[in-house]
């Protein structure tokens, strides 16, 4: 299996190397993001409320997930299940109201 995923692998990339195009342009070199000319230094600083609303975000989302197999399951769980939901909704409600009071999701 070693051997195959092996062989696999050289003839992807021999075949990648021998069939890509060659000529390499200024413009072809150049770094491209979203379209626009890069201007300033790639070392710029961003407020620490950038992080902290994507690192926000991140939480809220990943307990978002937490709920789809809940939803499955809904049936299945009863009102014991439905109590546990509610309590944690309930928690997030409670994070989200002191982030919001605390002015996390202000952008000045």
């Amino acid at each position: 299996m070693f051997a195959l995923s092996g062989i696999v692998l050289a003839t992807f990339l021999g075949l990648g190397w021998a069939l890509s195009p060659r000529n390499r342009t200024a413009a072809k070199l150049t770094n491209f993001e979203c379209g626009n000319e890069p201007s300033g230094s790639a070392w710029g600083r961003f407020s620490v409320k950038f992080y902290l609303t994507a690192i926000l975000f991140i939480i809220f989302d990943v307990e978002v997930v937490f709920m789809y197999p809940w939803a499955v399951l809904f049936r299945k769980l009863g009102w014991f299940g439905f109590a546990e939901m509610a309590v944690f909704i309930g928690i997030l409600t409670i994070g989200l109201l002191y982030v919001w009071r605390r002015g996390a999701l202000e952008w000045d």
